[in-house]
Formats: C-alpha cells, structure tokens, sequence
C-alpha cells in the first residue's frame, strides 16, 4: 500500500481539497500560514518594480544608471541565491518550522533598513537580508505544505503558496499605488513588507513541525498527534506504518551515505532516483525563470512606460492589472493541476508563453517604426545645454525619432500639441524634466508615445494568462514531491539555487538586454529560450499527478522516457507478455 494509504488519485479535483479541508481547518490553517512565506517573495517581486520608479526620482546616479537599476533589483535575487543554498541544511537540521521562523526575522530587519536608507548602496543592504529571507522561505514553504498534505489534495495546498506568491505580486502594487501622493512613496512602499513577516512569524509559533520531519526525528507521538487533525481517522494508522517503513529505510541508506552536507551531496548525485529527480527539478526551476517572468514582475511598470506610457501612476495602475491576471491564472492552476496533472499544465503554459512573446516582439516592434519624429527647433528652444548633445552634434540629425533620441540615454519631450508629433530631444536630467513639464509636457525616457502602446499591455496579460496556471505553480509542486523523504531538503534547495541564479541573471541583464537588443530583440529572445524550455521538459520531467512519494521514486527508479523514445521499452513489456502466455 502507497504512503497515507490512499488510492491513486487519478480524479483529484479542486472540489476534493475543498471537502478536506472543510472537514479539517486546521490542514488549511497549516497551509496558509506557511504560505505568508509566498506573500513575501510575491510582494518582494511585486513592489521594488513600482518602488524603483520613485527611486529613480529621488536619487540621480539611480536614474542615469541602468547597472545601478539593475543592482537594486537584483540584489534581493543574489541573497535568495545564498538563502536557498543554505535552507535545503537548514530544513533537515533544524526541522521545517524553525527555519521559516529564522527567515521571518531576517525579512523583517531587511525590510526596515531599506526604508530608512539614505543611499542607494544602503537600500541595497536591505535587498540582500530581504533576498535572504526570501530564498529560505521559496523552497521551505512548499516543502511544510507538502509534508502536511493528503496526497489526494496535495498538489492544490502547495498551489496555495503559488496563489499567495501572486496574492503578494497584486498587494504589492495596491500598496504602490496608496503610496505614489505620500510622502517618502518608496520608503513606505518597501517598508510595509515587514508587516506579513511579522504575522506570520506569530502565526507559525502556535503551529506544529512537519509531521514527517518529527518522526524522522523518532518523535512518534507528535507526528501522530499532527496527523490526527490533517488525515481522516482511519488513515492515521496507514499513513503512520508507511512513515516507519520509509523512515527506516531512509535510515538504512543514510548510514551509507553520510550525514554531513558534503557527504548528502555527493550521495544525491550518485542515487539515480535523486538524480533524474534534479534532473526534472532543476530543469523547471531553470525555464520557471528564462521565460522571461520576473523581468515583468520586476520591471512591470516600466515595460509599460517602453510600451509609450509615461505617467508612474499610471503604469503602476496597469502593472496591477497584470498582477491580477497572475492571481486568477494561480487559482486556475489550484482547479486545474490534480486534474490534467502537472507535465501537461506546463507544457500547454510555454506554448502559450511562445505565442505571447512573439506577438509582443511583433507590437514593439511595429510601435518603434511609428515613434514620434524629433524636431531640431523644438529641441534647441530649450538652449544649448539642455539639448541631447548627440542630437546636437549628429551630421543626420533629421532623420531621428524619438526611439533615437532614447537609446542615446537622452529623453524625449513630447509636443504641447499632441504626444504623436515631433518633439524635443533633451539631455536627460532632473532639472531639464521639470523645465519640460513646467510648459505642460509629457517626459518620456523609458518608451516613446505610442498609438498601439495599450495593445503592448493586452499581450502582456495574455503572456501572464499563460504563465501562471502551469510554470509559474507546477515548478514548486513538482519539487515538493520529486524527491525521496531523506533527500527532499536538499534536492529542494539544490532546485531552487538555480532557480534563483536563472533569476539573478535575467534580471540583472534585462534593462542592459533592451538596450543592447531593444524590446523587440529581447522579448523575442525570451521566446527562444520559451520553446528551448518546451523541448527541455517534455523530454526530462515525468508526470507526477496524484502519485505517492514511494510511487515517485519508483517511477524515477525505471527511469523516463517520452513519446517516442519510449517506443523500445513497450517493445520490452510486449515481448515479456508473449512470453509469459507461452
């Protein structure tokens, strides 16, 4: 009999994790406090896009540097890196709880010196102890959900945490919006995070350890205690006698592999089932990231000011409708991935992904051939030095447009008249963008105006429509249940270091990418990497709807082939049944 005693869960919908946790709240309550955990990397992700906007404003090096952009931003992706490095040793010496505890007090103290920073390299102090946080809390909520979960119901209460990943993304950019007309705007903006660290710190101190974690630990009784509240009552005693017999099994196999980090790292590589599992794992994560994803939620206001819109409110107002969408689609994936299964949920998700990105190539593509033309009288009523220099000095000056003027690091001042004439081409600065809309003018340094501009945002949410319901949640999934018990820690944050580095690198080269590639070269490399990740997953990462852990490990242990490579071993079976009838 599988773990927890339960047959497969083939016809696991959204409606049966509805009756169980109705049943038990408690199983709820488990996994939404641990979920706060989603909520902070979610609103991490979600507000420095809107902050950075307001830093920009407030400090001049910021806005004249894209790497200094970059690092901002970045930085927070840097400590998860570190974060989840250490939170798969963390997890399996300290126990589940302790660990998000751990990384509640290190969110909060990041949060707070971000808000006090009186410099840029201070705010990026803070984004490092947030990133900190954010890194052990990716992989070590999922990882308490899992554990505390039915296995019927388990891919949808992992899925909360996804919900609140998103949940985080659109609160992030509400509070955003409140604060744009207060003073200190992004002090407010990035200090407010501290506030779910400390609700969920005090919610996780009245909630148990992972009930796995605990009898592993030989602490029976209170794993069975746990069990009580989660499972039905005649599931207690399957699901404890099938912990022992993996426990002591695991045990077993550990007294050959060693407990310290080094020796578990070498043992998970040389076991083929924990390797074909990172295969899977790391895999996911990785394309999870080269989609292109964060850079929207990063800088999600400031595509749409590529895409012609220059007003910060206004963006940010837009950047929420995207947020939005990834919040429905999250809680499309929570309906949607007991049932079809998570393989499949991510294979349709980048095909949509693929169509998206290229459509948006296509817009801002279109939308740079029709930028605003620059005109040379305009530009020059502003005097001499307040005029772009290389539009100044250029022997073709007339046949720039706008889209010339803003990859000259200058910045376009658009005409009294209407947005879509010719315009000024200005040296880009503080002073001169308050002379500009001192005359009533819009400043546009990031996009130029654009009529198809709003067209641009339509994609952008059909790109976040598909996204959400399968790679943006089924990688998180797919990791809390790939891995055997004794090595789920550590293959778990083995998986999300390189989601993360995946992450560090895209969003430290994306403002350097759209202006070496333009909007159009970058969306459309992004789409590149969509298919490659296509490919990628549809050849390594097997379905694990409704199995359990033992069932994973089994089917990890003969190995996965996809259609048609998996022609040979039907072949096998077929010939060994013939055999068999004679």
């Amino acid at each position: 009999m599988a773990e927890g005693g339960h047959q497969l869960a083939d016809k696991t919908e959204f409606t049966e994790c509805w009756r169980r946790t109705t049943e038990s709240p408690y199983l709820m309550r488990l996994a939404l406090s641990a979920g706060i955990g989603g909520l902070l990397f979610g609103y991490d992700t979600g507000v420095i896009s809107g902050a950075l906007l307001y830093i920009r404003d407030e400090f001049d090096q910021v806005d004249k540097k894209t790497w200094l952009q970059e690092t901002i931003v970045s930085m927070a992706v840097a400590g998860a890196i570190v974060g989840a490095a250490f939170g798969g040793y963390m997890n399996d010496k300290m126990g589940r709880k302790k660990t998000i505890l751990m990384a509640d007090v290190v969110f909060v103290a990041g949060a707070l010196v971000m808000a006090a920073a009186p410099a840029p390299w201070v705010i990026i102090i803070g984004r490092v102890l947030v990133g900190l946080g954010v890194g052990v809390a990716s992989m070590t909520a999922p990882l308490y959900i899992s554990e505390a979960s039915p296995a019927k119901i388990r891919g949808a209460l992992v899925c909360t945490n996804g919900l609140l990943i998103t949940g985080g993304q659109f609160l992030s950019y509400l509070i955003n919006l409140a604060f744009t007309k207060a003073p200190g705007t992004w002090r407010w903006m990035l200090g407010v995070a501290a506030i779910p660290a400390i609700v969920q710190f005090v919610l996780m101190l009245s909630l148990p350890e992972s009930p796995r974690w605990l009898y592993r630990q030989s602490k029976e009784e209170e794993a069975k205690i746990i069990l009580t509240k989660i499972y039905r009552p005649g599931e207690v005693a399957d699901e404890m006698k099938a912990m022992h017999e993996s426990i002591e099994a695991e045990k077993a196999e550990e007294g050959l592999i060693g407990h310290s980090l080094a020796q578990k790292l070498k043992g998970a590589w040389s076991n083929d089932v924990v390797r074909r599992g990172l295969y899977a794992g790391i895999t996911v994560q990785v394309v999870q990231q080269f989609v292109g994803i964060n850079t929207v939620m990063y800088y999600s206001p400031t595509i749409v000011q590529f895409a012609g819109i220059a007003s910060n409110s206004t963006a940010l107002a837009l950047s929420l409708v995207t947020s939005g969408l990834n919040a429905v689609g999250t809680i499309l994936s929570m309906i949607l991935i007991d049932r079809f299964g998570r393989r499949k949920l991510m294979l349709i998700s980048l095909i949509g992904i693929c169509v998206s990105l290229v459509m948006l190539s296509v817009t801002f593509n279109i939308a740079s051939h029709h930028a605003p033309a620059i005109s040379k009288h305009d530009s020059l009523s502003f005097g001499g030095n307040s005029t772009c220099n290389a539009y100044a000095t250029a022997p073709n000056f007339s046949s720039w447009n706008c889209m010339k003027c803003l990859h000259e690091d200058c910045a376009f001042c658009a005409n009294t008249q209407s947005e879509f004439q010719p315009g000024a081409c200005l040296a880009a600065g503080k002073n001169i963008r308050g002379m500009c809309r001192a005359q009533k003018r819009v400043w546009f340094s990031q996009g130029c105006p654009s009529r198809i501009g709003i067209l641009a945002v339509v994609i952008l949410g059909l790109y976040i429509i598909a996204y959400a319901p399968g790679i943006g949640t089924v990688p998180w999934v797919l990791n809390s249940e790939i891995y055997p018990l004794r090595f789920r820690g550590i293959g778990g944050g083995i998986a999300a270091v390189f989601n993360w580095c995946a992450n560090l690198i895209v969003s430290e080269s994306f403002l350097s990418m759209i202006k070496a590639l333009g909007t159009t070269g970058t969306f459309l490399l992004f789409a590149g990497f969509s298919l490659i990740g296509l490919v990628a997953i549809y050849l390594l990462v097997p379905e694990t709807k409704g199995l359990q852990f033992e069932e994973v490990e089994k089917l990890l242990q003969k190995g996965f082939r996809p259609f048609p490579f998996n022609k040979k071993k039907d072949d096998d079976k077929g010939k060994e049944k013939v055999q068999e009838m004679a």
